[in-house]
This record gives C-alpha cells, structure tokens and sequence, in this order.
C-alpha cells in the first residue's frame, strides 16, 4: 500500500492528458532521475551490501522504463531534450537529516515516497488517457512504480526499525503532501 499523505485530484489528470507531449518528455527525465538515484546510493553506501543488488536491479528496471518512455516519445515524432528541473525532488530532499544512519534512511523513504507519487499518478493518467496502448503502457509502469515503493521502504527496514521507519516515513509523507501543494501546477508528473 502506498504511504502518501494526500491523494492527486482528478483535474490533474485531466491537464496532464492535455499536455501528453511534456508528460512523456518529463515522465522520461523522472526515469532517468531514478536510475541516477539508486545509482547514487550504490556509490555513497558501499559499506551497506544489503542494498547493492536491490538498487542495482532497481537501477536497470529504471533504465528499461526510461528506454521505453524515449521510444514512445520517438513514436510520437518528439525528441528527448532538456527539461527545467522540476523543484519538488530538491523540496522533498530538504527534509532529509545529516548523520547517519539518519541519512541514508531519509533518502531511501523520499524514494519511496517519489515512486508511490509516480504510481498514483501513472494509475490515474492511464484513466484519463482516449489511447488505448499508451493507457496499457503507463498501467504497466504503474505496477513497477508501486514495486520500487515497496523496495525502498524494504530497505528502509534494514536500516532502521521497522516502527521508526513507519514513523519516519509518515513524517516525509507530510512534508511531500505540502511540497506538492506548493508545487507549481505545470504539466509534470509531479507538479
């Protein structure tokens, strides 16, 4: 089950389908973010072996999904090209602690946290989509999104108990409900 503090309305459904084209640009870029972030954990944490293997898998998968995101954009006639960062990712990331162990889980649960986002909004973009294939594709993504949630809460519960990262994680909850309403409404996975 996904531990969000705060559901997204339907209109937001509703704008991304309108704005399909910087949808799949951006939801490319999240892909490619993902994999950059499991990565990125492999390298600051060799000293955890636990979570190499997890987040090596997660970074291929991620990769994969980025792939088929820039296929289905090519499939449109569209270019993969840069993108302004969205602020919600930095946003969420602030409430991270310093220290460790702190760290470390602070960064798996914001993970976990920017996967269930992206399994709630591909659900409901696949709802709102009139094209019946690219509704099949981003129901499929949103399986393996909700699977990323569960690895990195997984993971989380090596790092710290399992009371203090349901505690943790209802906190980050929190403050990614209010980062996101603060967020600008630009079509984004998470704007």
């Amino acid at each position: 089950m996904l531990k969000l503090a705060s559901a997204t309305t339907p209109a937001w459904a509703e704008r991304a389908a309108a704005h399909l084209d910087e949808i799949l640009l951006d939801h490319a870029h999240c892909e490619k973010k993902a994999a950059g972030m499991a990565v990125t954990l492999i390298f600051r944490y060799p000293d955890r072996p636990a979570l190499m293997a997890p987040l090596s898998a997660l970074a291929r998968e991620e990769l994969g999904h980025f792939e088929a995101v820039l296929r289905q954009l090519e499939g449109r006639g569209l270019a993969f090209r840069r993108q302004a960062p969205s602020p919600y990712a930095g946003r969420l990331r602030r409430s991270v602690r310093e220290g460790e162990p702190e760290r470390l889980l602070d960064l798996l649960l914001c993970s976990a946290l920017i996967e269930a986002r992206s399994c709630e909004r591909l659900g409901l973009l696949a709802e709102a989509l009139p094209e019946p294939a690219l509704a099949t594709f981003y129901r499929e993504l949103r399986a393996a999104e909700a699977r990323h949630h569960g690895v990195y809460v997984d993971l989380a519960c090596g790092v710290a108990p399992r009371e203090a990262v349901a505690g943790r994680l209802e906190t980050l909850a929190a403050h990614e409900a209010a980062v996101l309403a603060e967020t600008p409404g630009a079509p984004r996975l998470h704007g």
